[in-house]
């Protein structure tokens, strides 16, 4: 009797073994699928935004990508009282002047940039995030890192790939912070801004986007 009863539950464990495997496999293999079609979904979305003989092209060369970059910072610079204060006292500044974001169910951002420390360029990376949810259309922003600190933008030079949210503290300032902004408080951190043509604008979340460096053609 004792016998068969261990039997018993020697078989329950393996049926319950298996079907936690199985379940495993289950989700491994969808998340997997989830994961493609995000990718898939970004790449469509750039290609679709972003014909190859625009300045938002998938792969801009390092000369585009600086270009923009500089006239991004001029604009800002017009535009946003205490911007240029801001960016002379940071220790790195990271400039993506065209991120491109759309979508339908599966929504994407993305765009490549530049980082500069004491005004000249000493990295090339990109930016990247994707979402599931319903969203439609299609809309071109950027934005601005500015590392207050030696120890955020080391961070970002040694990671391998930086998710925005995590690792140093990050701020994003809204459209009133530059006219009340204050240099002397703002000594640590990553401080953002995200612009459009016409300045700082408000409804677009960068949290939760990678950064990666690349090395782009010149």
């Amino acid at each position: 009797m004792r016998l068969r009863l261990l039997s018993s539950k020697v078989a329950e464990f393996a049926t319950g073994r298996t079907l936690v495997l199985k379940s495993r496999a289950i989700v491994e293999s969808r998340s997997v699928r989830a994961a493609a079609v995000v990718a898939a979904a970004l790449v469509a979305v750039v290609s679709i935004c972003c014909p190859l003989g625009s300045s938002l092209a998938l792969a801009a060369s390092a000369s585009e990508i600086n270009r923009n970059a500089t006239q991004a910072l001029q604009t800002l610079y017009q535009t946003t009282p205490g911007s240029k204060a801001l960016a002379d006292k940071a220790k790195g500044i990271l400039i993506f002047p065209n991120i491109v974001k759309g979508g339908f169910i599966v929504a994407g951002q993305y765009g490549d940039g530049a980082l500069r420390s004491r005004g000249r360029t000493i990295g090339y990376y990109r930016s990247v995030s994707a979402s599931v949810g319903f969203q439609a259309g299609a809309q071109s922003f950027g934005y601005v890192l500015f590392f207050m600190d030696n120890d955020s933008l080391n961070y970002l030079k040694k990671s391998d790939g930086w998710e925005l949210g995590t690792g140093p503290s990050l701020v994003v300032l809204d459209k009133g912070f530059g006219k009340n902004l204050s240099t002397t408080t703002l000594q640590k951190g990553v401080y953002a801004y995200i612009f459009g043509q016409k300045g700082l604008m408000g409804g677009v979340g960068i949290q939760g986007s990678k950064i990666t460096k690349i090395t782009p053609d010149s």
